[in-house]
C-alpha cells in the first residue's frame, strides 16, 4: 500500500503545484472548486482500503490534505498551523 499512497500523493501534488501557480489570479471559491474537482476524487477513490494502515503510511495523505488547505486559504504553512491551534 505504501507504493499506492506514494503514487497517489505524487499525482495530487502535480495538480496542486499547478493550482498554486494560478491561486493569485482566482478567488477562493474557484480554488476550492478546482481542488474538489481535481484532488478530492483521487483521495476518495477506494479510501476504505486504507483503513487500518500504519500511521506512517497515512501521514503523506494528511500532509497532502494540509497542503490543499494552505493553497485554498492562501496562507503560509506557519500561519495555518498557528490558526488551527487557536
Amino acid at each position: 500500500m505504501k507504493q499506492h499512497v506514494t503514487k497517489l500523493v505524487a499525482a495530487c501534488n502535480y495538480h496542486l503545484r499547478h493550482l498554486r501557480q494560478i491561486r493569485q489570479c482566482v478567488r477562493m471559491k474557484t480554488t476550492t472548486r478546482l481542488m474538489l474537482a481535481m484532488i478530492t476524487p483521487q483521495l476518495d477513490y477506494c479510501n476504505s482500503v486504507l483503513a487500518g494502515l500504519l500511521q506512517s503510511t497515512l501521514d503523506p495523505l494528511q500532509r497532502l490534505q494540509n497542503a490543499v488547505a494552505w493553497v485554498i486559504f492562501n496562507v503560509a504553512k506557519q500561519e495555518f498551523t498557528r490558526l488551527t491551534v487557536l
